[in-house]
């Protein structure tokens, strides 16, 4: 597992969360901590290395 800090899309606090670094590829939604909206979480690993992530607000 990795600890990985970013920011909120919604309240724009900075916000951690584990990543799964034993999984290549992943896309799922989890509620921030703080203002507990819900956040698409996408990350990509190459050799259990964080390559690719994003945390998107699910407006539309």
């Amino acid at each position: 597992m990795l600890e990985h800090y970013f920011t909120c899309p919604y309240c724009w606090e900075t916000i951690s969360m584990l990543l799964d670094n034993s999984v290549s590829k992943q896309v799922y939604i989890e509620d921030c901590e703080v203002c507990c909206n819900p956040i698409q979480i996408s990350a990509q690993f190459n050799n259990s290395e964080l390559i690719d992530f994003q945390a998107d607000s699910l407006e539309q």
